[in-house]
């Protein structure tokens, strides 16, 4: 069997056990806080647990098409080598929000600059590749 993109489904795959994980962090908030489901106020250590886990599902949104994306243009493992930081700075920036939203930003930078590069390099090769269709 062969699979054309091992490593960027692995990252996909890192991306979502990451996020899997954020999940499990507000089931153990909730009972933590005495926050039963459906409710989406408490604590402020409840309110960005739940944070972390909404932000990383907007950045998913974003993320995993621009992956996949780069994966198609540029190449899978290219696109693994930039698409891994968005897992890591989505833990860095999720430990350092648990402890106080000041210590968000390290994280989250780390996330969006791999997003942005992975957008703008989709840019740049389909736009490259349209232009050559053309010629």
């Amino acid at each position: 069997m062969s699979f054309a993109y091992p490593h960027t489904g692995l990252v996909t795959l890192l991306a979502l056990f990451v996020y899997f994980w954020m999940a499990l962090q507000v089931g153990r908030a909730r009972g933590r806080h005495k926050v039963p489901a459906p409710a989406m106020s408490g604590p402020d250590e409840l309110m960005r647990v739940i944070r972390v886990h909404e932000n990383t599902l907007e950045g998913l949104v974003l993320f995993l098409p621009a992956l996949w994306l780069f994966a198609l243009t540029i190449g899978d493992l290219w696109a693994a080598l930039v698409g891994v930081f968005y897992p890591i700075g989505r833990v860095v920036y999720a430990l350092g929000y648990y402890k106080a939203a000041e210590k968000r930003e390290l994280g989250f930078s780390i996330g969006i600059i791999a997003t942005g590069i992975l957008v703008v390099g989709d840019l740049i090769a389909l736009v490259m590749a349209a232009i050559a269709t053309h010629l």
